[in-house]
């Protein structure tokens, strides 16, 4: 006999499935190359931070309702992390989840904060500001992220702070138009003067060889990042950061892009990789930590 509890969760984790399946994301590709406990898992995390990325970005809202809505996510998730009853459907799925892998409340609120960050600024006055941006939108989710997966060694945490905030950076970087198009800077004031780069230059989406510059120096922070995150993955949990490699790779790929079309992303239309291009990359990836290569996944050309 099904109970109403059973029934209510079965309906929690397909929806986030569901979502997770909808956002056709990089991360979620990456998701192939994990066991289906640990993929069911990653599935209810990823729809919390689908979800709350959604509430911030919907700009048909104003900002204090969307702020509002969020602050109801941070409140229900605490909830789920101390063992009550949270009353949002992917919470409820991501609950069990949270309790198996002893999940940090501190984590989804770092997280949380990051999306009010977008609420409330819509640029960044210097590197130090944005570097705390990609730690709160990217870095948390990685050390959320490498629970699930299992670890042995502790340097994997900062491997996932750094690896995180190098996604994070080749995201901005990719979406420079888009986020333009929403009035929307990520790049940093500081820089953007540093460069002489005109902010409504941006906004207008005109390439220049200023933009090509500052666009330039953000890589080669994110190639720092990629290149710190793989020399701190421990040889120890390279088999279980599979996916987290994988990402590495995929994202990897397209900075190499980018720099490669002179950073030419001024175009609402964000510079991607086809699926059939980021399966080989993920399968690669599989493929060459099983057969216990140590070879980089990212970082090295």
């Amino acid at each position: 006999m099904v109970t109403t509890a059973t029934a209510n969760n079965r309906a929690a984790l397909e929806a986030s499935q569901a979502i997770t399946r909808r956002s056709a994301s990089n991360l979620a590709l990456a998701f192939v190359a994990l066991d289906r406990r640990r993929r069911l898992a990653m599935s209810a995390l990823y729809a919390f931070c689908r979800q709350i990325d959604d509430v911030a970005d919907e700009e048909t809202q104003p900002r204090e309702q969307r702020a509002s809505t969020l602050q109801d996510w941070r409140e229900d998730v605490q909830r789920a992390c101390e063992g009550g009853e949270p009353r949002i459907q992917v919470n409820q799925a991501l609950q069990p989840v949270i309790e198996q892998y002893a999940l940090k409340f501190e984590h989804f609120d770092e997280l949380i904060r990051g999306m009010e960050m977008d609420l409330e600024q819509d640029r960044f006055e210097t590197l130090d500001d944005l570097d705390r941006y990609c730690y709160r939108a990217a870095s948390v989710v990685g050390l959320l992220s490498i629970e699930i997966f299992g670890y042995r060694d502790d340097a994997c945490q900062e491997y996932a702070v750094n690896l995180g905030k190098a996604l994070q950076l080749t995201n901005i970087l990719r979406d420079v138009g888009n986020d333009a198009g929403r009035g929307r800077i990520y790049m940093p004031v500081a820089e953007m003067k540093k460069y002489g780069v005109d902010p409504q230059s941006l906004l207008d989406l005109k390439y220049s060889a200023a933009f090509h510059n500052l666009a330039a120096d953000i890589a080669v922070r994110a190639r720092g990042h990629y290149q710190l995150a793989s020399d701190l993955l421990p040889n120890a949990d390279r088999r279980a950061m599979v996916a987290a490699e994988a990402m590495g790779a995929v994202y990897w790929r397209l900075l190499r892009r980018m720099e490669d079309c002179k950073f030419r992303v001024l175009d609402p239309r964000p510079t991607r990789l086809g699926r059939l291009h980021k399966l080989t990359l993920v399968f690669g990836t599989w493929w060459r930590i099983k057969t216990g290569s140590t070879r980089p996944n990212y970082g090295c050309d």
